[in-house]
């Protein structure tokens, strides 16, 4: 009932509805329609009242909840199903709990805040409140556990391609999963999967922008290597419009790698690449290599020609961008 007050306010929203028309439309009460315009307002909707002429929907607030980003929404099957957590641990591990219940693929987990997100290796990710864009989404697709990393791969290039889109600004691709601008972090891509050997049950894609943060929100520590759209585009932007283009963005090129398979994802990812042609540093768990970033083969793994002239094939890493 809430959600269907709301829609009628933005669908009158140069005009003023009355409470008598609403409560005619939903048959519900003038006491139901009162308290359901008092919830809106708690949740951050701006709802002038003018008495002898009703209500009309003044301000929106720059959250993530559900009916915004349906709102408009181009996709056929990405994000329509939404869960929505004003806090959350991480919108992974609930989107492997959602999935092992069997939700569909498609279905999204999104927060305003992380309390303990996680990169990769185990890694803090800072994802403060109503700063970021921080959300997972959980697909089923029929292949091999041995493609799994082409995901996060095509996951890049979506991304990346909804952020241009939106802010003007351009992320290039870092092996395997960050988006860097200016050489900073502005976006990170964690996979997780349940599987069997030939089959995959359920993938979640987590997706981690930091969208509108000051520096002065960033913590001391990652100032230089991590940084905002906000800062790069020198002003706000829209969550809502930024996850309505990145779920379009990610549908789309799911539908390639599927009906295509990896070859036009991967030819895209090279293009967008910053890790590619040029020396870099790499940590492993166990191991680190310093080469040149020679290329990425058919299964989404680096190849790092070492000092030597030996060639490395790398399938994960903490890639670091040497200047020489």
């Amino acid at each position: 009932m809430k959600e269907a007050i709301l829609r009628l306010l933005k669908e009158s929203r140069t005009e003023y509805l009355s409470g008598e028309e609403i409560c005619r439309t939903l048959d519900v009460s003038r006491t139901a329609v009162w308290k359901h315009i008092q919830s809106l307002r708690e949740s951050g909707y701006e709802i002038e009242a003018r008495p002898r002429a009703g209500y009309t929907l003044t301000g929106v607030p720059d959250r993530l909840y559900p009916g915004e980003i349906l709102d408009g929404l181009s996709t056929r099957f990405l994000g329509r199903e939404i869960y929505y957590c004003d806090s959350v641990s991480t919108t992974n591990d609930l989107a492997k709990e959602l999935a092992r219940k069997g939700a569909g693929e498609g279905s999204m987990v999104v927060a305003e805040e992380q309390t303990g997100g996680k990169g990769r290796l185990g890694r803090k990710w800072y994802a403060p409140k109503y700063k970021g864009i921080w959300f997972t989404l959980i697909l089923r697709p029929p292949v091999t556990p041995t493609e799994a990393n082409q995901v996060t791969m095509m996951a890049a290039i979506a991304i990346a391609t909804a952020i241009k889109r939106e802010t003007g600004v351009w992320a290039g691709i870092k092996w395997p999963n960050d988006l860097l601008v200016g050489g900073k972090k502005v976006c990170g891509i964690l996979t997780e999967l349940s599987a069997e050997i030939e089959r995959i049950n359920y993938m979640v894609v987590g997706i981690g922008i930091n969208v509108n943060q000051d520096e002065k929100d960033l913590p001391e520590e990652l100032r230089k290597s991590a940084t905002s759209l906000k800062v790069e585009s020198g002003g706000s932007i829209s969550r809502v419009r930024l996850i309505q283009a990145s779920l379009t963005e990610f549908e789309r090129w799911y539908g390639i790698w599927l009906e295509q398979g990896f070859d036009p994802v991967l030819a895209r990812w090279k293009e967008m690449s910053v890790s590619l042609n040029c020396p870099v540093h790499i940590n492993t768990p166990t191991k680190s290599w310093d080469g040149w970033a020679e290329d990425v083969d058919k299964d989404g793994a680096l190849l790092l020609r070492l000092p030597g002239g030996e060639l490395q094939r790398l399938i994960s890493g903490e890639v670091s961008l040497r200047l020489s």
